[in-house]
């Protein structure tokens, strides 16, 4: 069985996963979470990916991105995912895959969708059990939108813009958000949504979202279907 085109399209936000090769690390020494950083700006630029947050774990890669055109995020990822393995396998002298096959993705409702998914990236750490809070992770966006640390990496999504007029207040107002943490129903929600390919959004928005790509964009109802259906 063919298996489903991704769901993307230009300027809809995109949360994206990408695991290494059965769970393993793909991240080994400092140097090598800087390596990434520095080539995913370098990508984001080439292929027109503005970056809202990211998280490097040790086996996987968190990112909310938004894709000027439909297939900028395709190529970004492909580009950048082939620099970093040549360079894991140069640096370790290893051969063959880093990466455990396509990267999984969802597109993002604008606003409490795009929120929840900066949230679930730059908390992965603390649910993990690695810090106690995001500001003791030092591979994730968090200092920069939590704490305005300067990045050219990372561009604010509009949503995250209107959390408040200031700057410094915007930052107050997400830490907040940063702090409540996010529901079980949330998190099961944006994790069907984005391992299954799927849109992370309101019913009207996945019906939008639907009929602008023609194609089935949220999981099938279970059961037999009615008739006529």
């Amino acid at each position: 069985m063919p298996r489903r085109a991704r769901l993307t399209l230009a300027g809809i936000p995109l949360h994206i996963i990408q695991r290494g090769n059965n769970r393993s690390p793909c991240f080994f020494t400092q140097k090598d979470y800087r390596y990434y950083l520095r080539h995913l700006e370098i990508q984001a630029l080439e292929f027109g990916c503005d970056i809202h947050a990211y998280c490097l774990m040790t086996n996987h890669v968190h990112l909310l991105l938004t894709p000027r055109e439909s297939d900028s995020a395709s190529l970004m990822m492909k580009y950048l995912g082939q620099r970093f393995v040549q360079y894991i396998n140069r640096s370790y002298k290893r051969s063959g895959t880093l990466w455990e096959g396509r990267f999984r993705s969802c597109l993002a409702q604008d606003a409490h969708y795009v929120l929840t998914c900066y949230r679930y990236i730059e908390l992965n750490p603390v649910r993990a059990n690695m810090v106690v809070h995001p500001r003791d992770y030092p591979w994730s966006s968090y200092h920069q939108n939590g704490e305005g640390k300067q990045s050219s990496l990372i561009t604010e999504h509009p949503s995250f813009v209107g959390l408040a007029e200031s700057e410094r207040d915007r930052r107050a107002v997400y830490r907040a958000l940063i702090d409540a943490r996010l529901t079980d129903q949330q998190l099961r929600d944006i994790r069907s949504a984005t391992n299954g390919n799927y849109v992370f959004g309101s019913a009207g928005f996945q019906r939008e979202i639907g009929s602008r790509l023609n194609r089935r964009v949220m999981p099938a109802r279970a059961g037999r279907p009615r008739k006529g259906d």
